[in-house]
């Protein structure tokens, strides 16, 4: 049976918000957590970006749902020695819920550092070695690695879970979704795509789980929602492999400042109709995908979750008639 989660979008809460989203969302009946991991929001709308592994930390104790990254980049900003430090930790305190979502990135968060931002193949082929280190590392045993990209040097995790992190790979192109089958224990993607999730089981990820997210904009006027994820979230309606190499806030609202509120319209599922939320989720669940988890764009958050709980989540988990 599908599971729904609630995607927890740290580029527009802080640490505060994001908890009492949380626990929130428990209360509603979510079965799970999404948080995304940023150093930059999308746009200066938005406006934050917390560090990950702190909101991570309150979540696995103020909350009994399972908690994924969606997703973290292990390759450039962040060595993967230190993501898989920080992952152990969190699996030992959320007690066996905390699953590593993990991607390629975009050079939005990933440049800061002037470290190079590669072509999306390189970034692919560093995040399969990333993940192996990593899992070595969660071994417990001391790990020296001469990579292609990564070294290693000496080095073991003395705090660790009785079992390591899944790793989730996202994929949100062909060729990653291709990666995320050979590598990934899970598969992460945000968009509903069948034949994304036939590649990722075509390439060994047949039986694994599958989860994807989407935003919506619950309100009880359809166009001014449309208009809040113009404000917020413009970014939506930015194509292809723009959102992955832009560098800056700055380059993605100027990308964004092209889109309109009727692509968004268009795009996102606005407004106070459960019959459109519903479908929206359900066609992840079409596609192929075991958990969805979704996001609230904008501030109407308290009046969203009880709107979920009583006409979207209960419609999904009724039973249909044979």
């Amino acid at each position: 049976m599908t599971r729904f989660g609630y995607f927890l979008a740290s580029e527009q809460w802080g640490p505060r918000d994001l908890i009492w989203q949380a626990q929130r969302a428990q209360e509603a009946g979510f079965e799970a957590l999404w948080l995304s991991d940023h150093f930059h929001p999308w746009t200066d709308q938005q406006g934050e970006s917390p560090f990950v592994w702190s909101v991570l930390a309150v979540l696995a104790r103020e909350t009994d749902l399972p908690i994924v990254t969606a997703v973290t980049c292990p390759t450039v900003r962040t060595h993967p020695v230190i993501i898989a430090h920080a992952a152990a930790t969190t699996a030992v305190l959320a007690d066996g819920r905390f699953v590593l979502g993990v991607g390629s990135g975009e050079a939005l968060n990933e440049q800061v550092t002037g470290a190079p931002w590669p072509l999306a193949r390189q970034r692919l082929e560093m995040l399969a070695e990333a993940v192996d280190v990593m899992r070595q590392l969660w071994t417990g045993e001391v790990i020296t690695h001469h990579g292609r990209y990564y070294t290693v040097e000496h080095a073991r995790l003395y705090t660790l879970p009785d079992h390591p992190p899944p790793v989730f790979v996202s994929g949100l192109g062909p060729r990653a979704a291709e990666v995320a089958g050979q590598i990934g224990d899970g598969y992460i993607c945000t968009t509903p795509d069948p034949d994304l999730v036939r590649i990722f089981d075509d390439s060994g990820g047949a039986g694994k789980p599958k989860q994807g997210g989407v935003k919506v904009c619950y309100g009880s006027d359809e166009q001014e929602a449309a208009k809040t994820v113009h404000r917020l979230w413009p970014n939506e309606g930015v194509p292809g492999e723009l959102a992955q190499v832009l560098r800056t806030p700055e380059h993605i609202m100027q990308a964004a400042s092209l889109v309109t509120v009727e692509q968004l319209a268009s795009a996102v599922t606005c407004g106070p109709d459960p019959a459109r939320h519903v479908d929206a989720l359900q066609e992840y669940v079409n596609a192929g995908f075991d958990d969805v988890f979704v996001n609230q764009i904008g501030p109407n958050q308290d009046d969203f979750f009880a709107f979920y709980e009583h006409e979207v989540l209960a419609e999904l988990r009724t039973p249909s008639p044979r």
